[in-house]
């Protein structure tokens, strides 16, 4: 089955310049968008998105991909829905240009089409090759000043939190949250209503609006906050009981198995055996990969600091300074480490002939692969040290580490081998000797000075010397420009998730990527200096 190529005029009607020229302050990334779609789209990339089809024929004749590949960045851009969007393509005269349908009464598609085109983008991977395609085209512009930099590149990876679009809720809400879907699945399978599921499954607190209204105990006081707890638990019990007896087949069947398996995984989470009384007490502690909402499996507790917590989804961006361009991006949890993304950022620059020159990162991410890759081939990390944490003693600092000889001297002249990853104790007796130990160490007497000598402590020396001078300093200072892409990214997105689940917000994430990227060449294309060189006029303008 050949499936039909958008082929957009490159001509400028009246009527679109018309529109574009009253887009001069506002808009203008769907004039230029308007001019370059033939290059962002061009025959090569066509042909990648209609991979996504099957060739037999069957089903509908699918939409030109290209065009619906651009009606979800324009979906991206304006922040709509996909009913929203729709209708924007009959009403909104820049929609219309940028998707070659002006004068259209009809939609272009339908919320169907573009969920559809959505689903086949993520699982194909191709929102991977929307971002790349945006770099590739960018880069390709000889006005970027691209200098055939791919052995050397210059790149900062950092994060943001992203809240989850999941409700977030306590232990007794995500139980009774739990045990609904529970029961309304099996109401489905049954064909009868959920009051009548209730009452023979023997769990009548799912007939109010809310557990805690079925519970009506005084929440203040804890002897009742137990009770009531036995008393939820005791009807799920009843519930899963009468499952196995009244549909033992379906147990073990979707979707009917999937949602008493979040039941359970809130269970073993969230309560533990009460040494007192008997039964079960919700934890003390928080488990380790809390899950924190029904439906979002995958949102998870995080802290952006010490004091400042958030629940959902970290998103980690790989930024190449030179061309403010944004190479790669994915989202993980919010619990799991920085180090954790980099993976899969360094595969997916890999894919694109990218090698790093210099590595821009924070503290997260030090003791991540790609650091460790960079280092390899004889790359540059940049990123502040870790702090000597020594109170009003002598710090770290004051101790000279030779990393050839592999030996480390106290500022009192004892010097000691040491290897990677250990902690060095200095002689007991002549520490007790030293005019220095009242300054140096609180430790007793039989044991001397101890100095934690880092697995990546080679890395540590150098990074604590470049962060001693002014020009190490300023460099340093240039990561700032990966921090301002996530801070585009956060105006472009907002603070909360639009999907749920990984993969879902990754691909979202792609997409703000790509309009970033483009709205990058853009200002290339129309700073002061590019303009001059077209006209051949000089500009003393700065360029910006």
């Amino acid at each position: 089955m050949e499936i039909e190529r958008w082929r957009p005029k490159q001509e400028l009607s009246e009527q679109e310049e018309r529109i574009i020229e009253r887009m001069k302050s506002t808009g203008k990334l769907f004039a230029f968008l308007r001019r370059h779609r033939h290059e962002l789209f061009d025959e090569s990339f066509q042909a990648e998105l209609e991979t996504m089809y099957r060739q037999t024929g069957a089903g509908k004749e699918p939409l030109p991909p290209a065009r619906m590949a651009m009606a979800t960045l324009l979906q991206g851009y304006l922040g709509a829905s996909d009913a929203t969007m729709v209708e924007l393509t009959v009403f909104d005269l820049r929609v219309q240009m940028v998707l070659d349908c002006l004068g259209h009464s009809e939609p272009a598609f339908s919320k169907g089409a573009l969920c559809d085109f959505r689903h086949r983008l993520i699982g194909a991977n191709m929102d991977r090759r929307l971002l790349e395609k945006s770099v590739e085209v960018a880069m390709g512009q000889q006005e970027f000043g691209w200098r055939a930099l791919k052995s050397s590149l210059r790149v900062a990876i950092d994060s943001r939190p992203l809240e989850g679009a999941g409700r977030v809720e306590d232990t007794f809400n995500l139980l009774g949250h739990a045990a609904r879907k529970v029961v309304a699945c099996v109401a489905g399978l049954l064909e009868c209503s959920t009051d009548r599921v209730c009452r023979e499954a023997g769990i009548p607190l799912l007939l109010e609006s809310s557990v805690k209204k079925a519970l009506d105990v005084d929440w203040n006081e804890a002897g009742q906050r137990a009770r009531a707890l036995q008393v939820l638990i005791q009807q799920l019990d009843s519930l899963v009981q009468w499952l196995r007896r009244e549909l033992p087949e379906q147990l073990a069947q979707e979707p009917l198995a999937g949602h008493l398996e979040t039941l359970e995984q809130l269970r073993g989470q969230d309560l533990e055996p009460d040494p007192d009384g008997g039964g079960v007490r919700i934890r003390q502690a928080v488990a380790p990969d809390r899950r924190v909402s029904v439906e979002d499996g995958e949102m998870r507790h995080g802290r952006k600091s010490q004091s400042k917590r958030f629940n959902g989804f970290k998103q980690h961006i790989a930024a190449e300074l030179e061309l403010d361009l944004i190479v790669a991006c994915t989202v993980t949890p919010a619990n799991r480490p920085e180090a954790e993304a980099t993976p899969e950022l360094q595969k997916d620059m890999q894919r694109q002939g990218m090698k790093i020159g210099e590595l821009y990162i924070d503290r997260g991410y030090i003791k991540s692969p790609v650091v460790e890759s960079v280092l390899e081939r004889r790359g540059e990390v940049l990123c502040k040290p870790w702090a000597s944490q020594n109170g009003e003693l002598l710090p770290k600092s004051v101790f000279k580490l030779d990393m050839r000889s592999r030996t480390v001297a106290c500022p009192g002249g004892q010097r000691l081998p040491f290897k990677p990853g250990v902690v060095v104790e200095f002689d007991a007796q002549v520490c007790g000797q030293c005019p220095l130990r009242a300054e140096c160490t609180t430790a007793q007497p039989e044991h001397g000075r101890m100095i934690r000598i880092a697995e990546d402590e080679a890395l540590q020396q150098r990074l604590h010397k470049l962060v001693k001078s002014p020009a190490g300093r300023a460099r340093l200072r240039e990561r700032v420009k990966v921090e301002h892409r996530l801070a585009h990214l956060s105006r472009r997105q907002g603070r909360r998730a639009r999907y749920r689940g990984v993969r879902k917000n990754t691909y979202d994430l792609r997409r703000a990527a790509t309009l970033q990227n483009i709205e990058s060449w853009q200002r290339h294309l129309e700073s002061p200096r590019v303009q001059a060189q077209k006209t051949g006029v000089p500009s003393n303008r700065p360029v910006l």
